[in-house]
């Protein structure tokens, strides 16, 4: 619907313009840009790069339930598993590119403050969503209860404040963004669907076991 908008000039582009000039260059600029570059090429990809080389590197169990040398039960997902989650993630990233730039052509859309076009959907918005949204998700099988739980909330804010950033700098319309973030965030989860809920534990004798 919002790709629909933007190219049909619909009520909500008239809305997102108008906020859009209502808000761009606020902020202190510093910070501002500093919030748009989290998803340039030069922070995201290295940070999606960090997980996916400590995701290779990292020990695994060979099987579910596998037990460390000392008696304490590894973290993290077995070999296969991990391999197949990388693959998704460098496809996910690949996506950003192969998506973006024909979009970028097809719809044509200008700038909030330039009238060179190609601004729908943002790049930055969607590198930095599947970035550091992939990140998360290879890091979150071996971390730690405690960080398991803040990993994707995380990468969300992260998501969120590259966003903000670019439409405070005016880099992009609010829709641009918020175009990236339903496209990318489909894919995230198309390949990434959430894991079933663990199974309730065995019963013996009328009882659960302990």
């Amino acid at each position: 619907m919002v790709t629909w908008q933007v190219a049909a000039g619909g009520p909500l582009r008239s809305l997102d313009e108008r906020i859009s000039r209502a808000v761009a260059g606020r902020g202190p600029r510093p910070l501002t840009e500093l919030l748009a570059d989290l998803g340039s090429l030069g922070i995201a990809l290295p940070v999606l790069a960090a997980a996916l080389l400590y995701t290779a590197w990292r020990p695994h169990p060979a099987a579910p339930g596998h037990t460390a040398p000392h008696g304490g039960r590894r973290h993290g997902m077995p070999r296969g598993e991990q391999g197949y989650a990388m693959l998704r993630a460098v496809l996910a990233i690949a996506a950003v590119p192969a998506l973006v730039v024909p979009l970028k052509a097809l719809l044509d859309r200008p700038g909030p403050l330039t009238e060179s076009t190609g601004y729908y959907p943002s790049g930055h918005a969607a590198t930095a969503l599947v970035a550091f949204g992939a990140a998360a998700l290879l890091l979150r099988p071996a971390l730690p209860p405690a960080a398991r739980a803040v990993a994707m909330p995380a990468a969300g804010l992260l998501t969120l404040a590259t966003g903000i950033g670019l439409v405070l700098r005016g880099y992009h319309w609010p829709l641009d963004v918020i175009g990236s973030w339903c496209l990318f965030g489909a894919l995230l989860l198309l390949l990434f669907p959430p894991a079933d809920p663990p199974a309730d534990p065995p019963r013996s004798g009328g009882q659960l076991q302990r």
